[in-house]
């Protein structure tokens, strides 16, 4: 019998066209982290360079990487400087898939409590180590 007709090596190389065509679906799609450790000086202009960012490639998986002052704007009744609320747009954000994480080192360090945040945002127990291990999954870092 042929070695190329033998059911095992048809099987593998289904399997290796099979893997192959998913990676490069996993490749189309670009992976970002936002950064943010001041929600007062750039949490607002963040939360517009992520919306233009989707707005320009629907297909991108973003999340944003908060920690130190930069949870201020994922607390409830948080409100930028022109008196707007941040949670309309965070979820608005999240609507369309982006991912709100704060570290919780911070809560530690500033006696804040996971009840404080709206309900849009997840946690990550270290915002440098999720930033570190983002990069090196390959997503790009972005830090406005």
């Amino acid at each position: 019998m042929n070695r190329l007709l033998t059911p095992r090596f048809l099987t593998n190389t289904l399997m290796a066209a099979t893997l192959a065509v998913a990676s490069a679906a996993a490749w189309a799609q670009d992976t970002v982290v936002y950064h943010i450790n001041d929600a007062a000086e750039s949490a607002l202009g963040t939360l517009r360079n992520i919306k233009n960012h989707l707005d320009t490639d629907p297909a991108a998986k973003i999340t944003l990487v908060a920690h130190a002052q930069g949870v201020d704007f994922l607390m409830e009744g948080a409100k930028d400087k022109n008196g707007g609320a941040y949670a309309g747009p965070v979820s608005a954000l999240k609507s369309r898939g982006v991912t709100f994480e704060i570290c919780e080192i911070t809560l530690k360090n500033r006696n804040l409590k996971r009840e404080q945040f709206i309900q849009e945002a997840d946690f990550t127990p270290s915002g440098v180590v999720r930033l570190t291990k983002l990069q090196k999954m390959g997503y790009a870092y972005i830090k406005p």
